[in-house]
């Protein structure tokens, strides 16, 4: 039977469908237009998206038309939780696969953003896989965008067009991010020390932003070091091209970069085109603590709004206001601390920019526990890096307290000793 053309196509997509719409900077923006010139004739059409970095469906006029359930707030979709036209969905990363292979969130249709199809008929979903295989397996229809400017990424990216039920060919720029811009000396400090932890032979998990490019940047002296992520970033460009990235220690995929998404520049872009050393794959994969522990010496860097005097990390919310996510936070930090010599490393800078402490006596009332204080070992900031492991609440808050802006040290050292009675 021909494919329906994707205009005919969208009109299987009925009010009270759950549709899934790929993320991060795979987005398929066309098609979500189209969709969202629709919306005259839908009502509550359930969106499910990782890390939304459009804000197509997130426009308060649709808001009787679409409701979008996401598995990461981004700050596209943080507007649409807080005034109740929207929600979060608390799941690790490397669980997420899971809602549709066991038909948890049975989905109508899934629209998807793939590279031109090869002469075998096999497109790539290029920088963006996470959850969408899954998506695409589970799904009762597929639509696809076909755009040029999407990497052939080497991987579990490979989706064929006999898969694919209606596709439209449109070609426009990729989402991009871009934090090569100057750092503050806070991020450097915070980068400086951080690198100092890391020993030669590691495998790393680092993300995206100031801090973990400040962290890269001081790398250039380490030997053989490895990248088993769950994001590829600009940052490791200068690394593999001057070997020191050379994934030689790594033992899950060893002599390859792995990640589950790639987002940043095009620059990062055309570096992972038709690249074979960089292998993206599914989230439950990469994320899995069983795969993780295998590398020896995995470090794993994550960050964190806030962490109180015992250890317990938020990472996803400012009190009850939804921030972003749980995502593979608690998976590569349990992953890392069953690694031999390996090490969950939180970072974050001492105080916000409006000069509130980011250590705390106890977390904001609302709050949710990203990591709980018994998986927290390594934490850094500007002023140092600590190790929790192995040590009671008491001996925490003497740490933390070291490492917190001295503006705040106080305190928190009086909050310490009516808490905790005593500090040695």
């Amino acid at each position: 039977m021909a494919k329906l053309i994707i205009d005919q196509a969208l009109f299987l997509i009925n009010s009270g469908a759950r549709v899934f719409v790929q993320g991060c900077g795979g987005s398929p923006r066309y098609l979500n237009r189209l969709l969202a010139n629709r919306a005259g004739d839908l009502r509550h059409v359930e969106i499910i998206s990782l890390n939304a970095l459009d804000d197509t469906f997130t426009n308060p006029e649709l808001k009787d038309s679409f409701f979008v359930n996401s598995l990461f707030a981004s700050s596209f979709v943080r507007s649409s939780i807080a005034n109740g036209s929207g929600s979060y969905i608390p799941t690790l990363l490397s669980e997420m696969p899971r809602l549709f292979n066991e038909n948890i969130l049975p989905l109508d249709a899934a629209l998807i953003q793939v590279s031109p199809p090869d002469k075998h008929g096999y497109c790539s979903l290029g920088i963006s896989v996470e959850v969408t295989q899954a998506a695409i397996r589970n799904a009762k229809h597929v639509f696809a965008q076909i755009n040029r400017n999407m990497p052939r990424v080497h991987g579990d990216t490979f989706v064929h067009m006999n898969d694919i039920d209606s596709f439209v060919e449109y070609d426009e720029p990729l989402i991009e991010l871009n934090y090569s811009e100057e750092k503050t000396q806070i991020e450097l400090n915070i980068g400086k020390k951080v690198a100092e932890l890391i020993e030669d032979q590691s495998t790393l998990q680092v993300g995206i932003g100031p801090i973990p490019d400040s962290i890269l940047m001081f790398l250039n002296n380490h030997k053989d070091l490895s990248i088993a992520t769950e994001m590829l970033s600009d940052g490791v460009i200068p690394l593999l091209e001057k070997g020191v990235i050379t994934n030689r220690y790594k033992k899950f995929h060893p002599g390859k970069t792995t990640c589950t998404f790639i987002l940043g520049t095009k620059k990062l872009y055309d570096f992972v085109d038709d690249n074979p050393t960089v292998l993206a794959m599914d989230a439950s994969i990469t994320n899995d603590p069983a795969q993780i522990r295998q590398n020896p010496r995995t470090c794993a860097i994550t960050s964190a709004l806030e962490i109180d005097l015992t250890g317990q990390i938020c990472s996803d919310s400012l009190g009850t206001i939804q921030y972003s996510g749980v995502g593979g936070q608690m998976d590569f930090m349990r992953g890392a601390a069953l690694s031999k010599y390996g090490k969950p490393i939180i970072v974050l800078p001492s105080q916000t920019s409006k000069g509130v402490s980011r250590i705390v006596n106890t977390l904001k009332e609302g709050a949710g526990v990203t990591a709980t204080r018994a998986h927290v070992h390594y934490v850094a900031t500007e002023y140092g890096v600590v190790n929790l492991f192995g040590k009671n609440y008491q001996q925490r808050a003497k740490k933390l307290i070291e490492i917190a802006h001295p503006n705040h040290r106080e305190a928190l050292e009086r909050a310490a000793y009516k808490r905790f009675k005593a500090l040695y």
